[in-house]
């Protein structure tokens, strides 16, 4: 299936993320923030990048914005428990960055497979 990137700093986040991504047939790299990210990005290309918005240090949106830079192209899943710092809502920010579709934990498995196969073009595939 697809070489696919997963960058949160939440050990568990990650994890679940990589299991149900896995079970899909995909292959999975992990990164625990996004200057890892950017470094997995670059050695790998993946075809798809799955990030949490919010991390310490460089962030979801740092990250997508420098992988555009590298691939304007590149297939973003960005997620987020919410969060908004004045007027900024970061899902709808990282929306803007082109090519990047969002979701809002807390959601189910089939919407994250859904969403990643709806930005690799691929039919949706239940186990």
């Amino acid at each position: 299936m697809a070489r696919i990137l997963v960058v949160d700093d939440e050990v568990e986040v990650r994890g679940m993320l990589s299991q149900v991504l896995r079970r899909a047939g995909h292959e999975v790299v992990e990164a625990a923030d996004g200057n890892e990210g950017v470094e997995r990005f670059r050695e790998m290309r993946p075809d798809l990048t799955v990030t949490d918005i919010l991390m310490p240090g460089r962030g979801g949106l740092s990250l997508i914005m420098e992988i555009r830079k590298i691939d304007p192209s590149a297939p973003v899943l960005a997620i987020s428990g919410g969060g908004k710092s004045g007027n900024l809502n970061f899902l709808s920010t990282a929306q803007a960055l082109g090519r990047v579709e969002t979701l809002r934990k807390p959601f189910r498995r089939a919407q994250l497979l859904e969403s990643v196969n709806r930005l690799l073009g691929e039919e949706i595939r239940e186990e």
